[in-house]
């Protein structure tokens, strides 16, 4: 069976390709691939699982060569190319008074389709703008409604830690994520800090939730009160989730720590007391500033495109 690749083309859009000719190719090489109609271009990733999950993706296509140094200079003038016809359509979009932003052009290697992506806070009927933009630029065209998660994905940039961002590296689809990821954490909700260049909550929030999650779930819940199979007692006062302890503070004043396995009982504290440590906890929440507490979901509200209209 065909060695199967994913192969990255313009903005971090990312697909899957057999190498149904067998050619001799290796990681970061520019290869022309079959696209819907015609031939495309993009770079080569890395060699996939011949057993992955493709989900609902439609059977992969092929890679038809490896990019020869005349597909590299056409590639070059066809990036200088979608800068103008990007200018050309804001200005098309300005002249339909639509309200829609146009965040990127990619033409197909071919130049056999043109695919304009923008965004919008509503649903735009761009009919006769896809009959103009057909008729003056001669090919065909597609026009596609993103979100603010797959417009920094188009743009680039880095994060706050400084590294490239995670969805122009290595992500292939976003995962849902909420502001309980951060609470699981014991991060303070503070949209600077727990939100990406799109304004969204960060992808990262996501990687060590899991752990997190499996961690607490050994330990009685912070506040408890519990006693160690050393005799030790005191109210737990957090989870250190990387070393895998309770860190306990006793009567006195003092922090000891243990393991799950050597704690003996626990006893919750009174509803008056929980009910003051929430009272606080809900302070501080909003000390760094307020945020928007409804749910932030990668699916419904990043990461959809609404219909594409074709010409």
């Amino acid at each position: 069976m065909a060695e199967l690749y994913l192969v990255e083309f313009k903005g971090s859009r990312k697909e899957y390709f057999f190498n149904s000719y067998y050619h001799s190719l290796k990681t970061n090489d520019l290869v022309i691939v079959q696209a819907e109609r015609g031939e495309d271009i993009g770079i080569l990733r890395n060699k996939v699982d011949e057993n992955t999950d493709l989900g609902d993706r439609e059977r992969p296509r092929s890679i038809l060569r490896r990019a020869s140094d005349e597909d590299v200079k056409a590639m070059e003038q066809l990036r200088a190319r979608e800068l103008e016809l990007q200018r050309e359509s804001v200005q098309m979009v300005k002249a339909h008074r639509l309200q829609m932003k146009v965040v990127d052009v990619e033409c197909q290697f071919d130049g056999n389709k043109m695919t304009v992506y923008f965004t919008a806070d509503h649903r735009v009927d761009f009919r006769e703008l896809v009959k103009d933009m057909a008729a003056k630029f001669r090919t065909r065209i597609e026009l596609r409604q993103i979100g603010v998660r797959d417009e920094a994905r188009r743009v680039g940039g880095y994060g706050i830690c400084g590294l490239r961002q995670c969805c122009n590296s290595f992500i292939t689809d976003f995962a849902p994520i909420s502001t309980q990821h951060a609470r699981d954490q014991d991060l303070p909700l503070n949209p600077a800090k727990i939100s990406g260049n799109c304004g969204r909550l960060l992808c990262c929030l996501r990687y060590e939730a899991d752990q997190y999650t499996a961690c607490k779930k050994r330990f009685p819940p912070v506040g408890a009160r519990v006693t160690t199979k050393t005799g030790e007692s005191g109210t737990i006062e957090r989870i250190d989730i990387f070393n895998e302890v309770a860190v306990i503070r006793d009567s006195e004043g003092h922090r000891i720590t243990a393991t799950a396995d050597s704690l003996l009982t626990s006893k919750r504290r009174s509803d008056k007391e929980q009910s003051r440590s929430g009272h606080n906890k809900s302070e501080e929440s909003y000390a760094n500033g307020p945020i928007d507490m409804e749910t932030d979901d990668h699916v419904d509200r990043g990461a959809s495109e609404s219909d594409s209209e074709r010409s």
